[in-house]
């Protein structure tokens, strides 16, 4: 596969999947877009978990403005364009492989409906998110009034829309936007340990923690619990946890302790 976009590299069960348009504060074109699709669509064989970071200062700027304003797509031509994104960030959600962001810079537009996509995002100082689209004359059309609403709720999505409104780190932190908040230069090294964590987990649990969870929120609570009920059946059954529940029974596991204030 050649790749102009982004990079690939994987450590042990870990796939690093890096944006690299430093110079266009890795703003995503349709090529670029292409590129991410194929990679989380077919991942290297042996992926158990995904970190998705950014190159340079920034994770990632969104649109890439000047692509649609020399495109001048018709209505049409933006509208499949639109659900390319839904596609690849579907993919990304609902894959059964968790996706740990490493955050930094700018997230913003549609880099912030990227990183709404994935499943755990640390974010360095220093981070910030903001919608911008109706300063600027447009909608979001990547996902962001599925994804970005139901972390922050729809209401406050569309005041940082009409508002421009930039949240700092901690500000992000508490709506949800990132779960935690690390040193500079710091977000990577920390998403690539919990993502060799996370990779250690039976495939079966993870499947079932990335891809089910959201889509139990979409049901009524009858279905919802009917279907956490089937998850668990196909987790708590399955042989590949009978270990894990044998070194639990015989205190060989860590013993659970809060976060360090």
């Amino acid at each position: 596969m050649t790749l102009d976009y982004i990079t690939v590299e994987t450590e042990g069960a870990v796939t690093i999947v890096t944006l690299a348009r430093e110079s266009a504060r890795n703003a995503i074109n349709e090529d670029m877009l292409q590129e991410i699709e194929d990679v989380f669509r077919k991942p290297p064989k042996g992926t158990r978990s995904f970190v998705l970071a950014a190159k340079g200062a920034h994770f990632c700027a969104g649109l890439d403005l000047r692509e649609h304003y020399d495109k001048d797509r018709t209505p049409i031509e933006f509208m499949t364009m639109c659900q390319a994104w839904h596609r690849t960030f579907d993919v990304i959600q609902f894959s059964g492989i968790p996706v740990i962001a490493a955050l930094q810079g700018a997230v913003v537009g549609g880099g912030l409906e990227l990183a709404a996509a994935t499943h755990v995002r640390i974010a360095e100082e220093g981070t910030f998110f903001a919608l911008p689209e109706g300063q600027r004359g447009i909608f979001t059309g990547g996902g962001a009034t599925v994804r970005v609403a139901r972390i922050v709720t729809p209401a406050r999505m569309v005041d940082m829309m009409l508002s421009a409104r930039t949240y700092n780190t901690q500000t992000g932190l508490d709506l949800g936007l990132c779960h935690e908040i690390v040193g500079p230069g710091q977000a990577l090294v920390k998403a690539k340990a919990l993502a060799a964590q996370v990779a250690t987990h039976p495939p079966t649990t993870n499947f079932a923690i990335v891809t089910g969870i959201a889509r139990i929120n979409d049901m009524s609570t009858t279905d919802g619990l009917f279907a956490e009920g089937l998850l668990a059946m196909a987790v708590q059954t399955n042989p590949d946890i009978r270990d894990r529940l044998e070194a639990f029974f015989s205190k060989k596991t860590k013993r659970l302790e809060p976060d360090a204030e």
